[in-house]
């Protein structure tokens, strides 16, 4: 995939972990320079460090709104464009409803939900201006199947698909394409709320991806030739089902 994203700059959001920084990591092999987002500077310095002038940190807590509106004018004065928003920032909460605590379920509405479209209406102008620009969205499978464990994660995301879905019919006429990528369970900080029993018989059976398979997924969506949009990419493993 070298430089199949040559002159391209991406924005990824929650880029020091998980899916975020394989995207990242994906998208500077292809020659993008790329804006990565997270709250854990440390992480982000690190990163950074080891890809030279084409990986730039940007430490932003997207639940302050006001750090959240400056996001994209930030990103504008540090790279000048963008042509690819990863919107992938999110956190998870599972288990039964009744004992969740409220204020988590408000904090991952607000990073699931909120500031996804907050995000992606904030760099709209831009790239309708510049007639250009690739949106991708982080999903879920939880998005396309009512997940009994996980009441609160999987409306979420329900809600962000029809988002996606919504918005790409709004824009494409501007050049824009708007996709969303939906996994399974995926090796990440996001399954630390998972009963460890659940997670041990899940990775036993193999039914855990790895976040560099959903970012080959992402590059795949991102390299098609500009007439083609590839409106979403569902991965799960192949023993999820069983």
């Amino acid at each position: 995939m070298a430089g199949e994203l040559q002159g391209k700059v991406a924005v990824v959001t929650g880029a020091a972990s998980g899916i975020g920084l394989a995207s990242t990591q994906a998208m500077l092999t292809a020659g993008a320079r790329v804006v990565l987002v997270d709250r854990d500077e440390a992480a982000l310095t690190s990163i950074c460090g080891e890809h030279g002038d084409a990986a730039f940190p940007l430490v932003v807590d997207l639940l302050d709104p006001a750090a959240c509106s400056a996001l994209v004018p930030h990103v504008l004065d540090i790279a000048g464009q963008i042509d690819i928003l990863h919107a992938n920032a999110g956190t998870y909460v599972g288990g039964e409803l009744v004992e969740a605590d409220t204020a988590a379920i408000d904090r991952m509405l607000n990073l699931n939900v909120n500031v996804v479209m907050k995000n992606v209406h904030d760099v709209l102008p831009h790239m309708i201006a510049r007639r250009t620009g690739d949106i991708v969205v982080t999903s879920s499978l939880a998005a396309h199947f009512p997940t009994p464990w996980e009441p609160v994660y999987a409306s979420s995301k329900w809600a962000i698909n029809c988002f996606v879905q919504t918005v790409r019919r709004q824009v494409f006429k501007h050049g824009i394409r708007v996709g969303s990528v939906s996994p399974g369970p995926v090796i990440s900080a996001l399954l630390a709320d998972w009963p460890e029993e659940k997670l041990k018989e899940a990775k036993e059976s193999g039914s855990l991806l790895e976040a560099s398979e959903v970012a080959d997924a992402i590059m795949f969506m991102l390299t098609r030739q500009r007439g083609l949009t590839i409106r979403d990419v569902v991965l799960m493993p192949t023993n999820f089902d069983l």
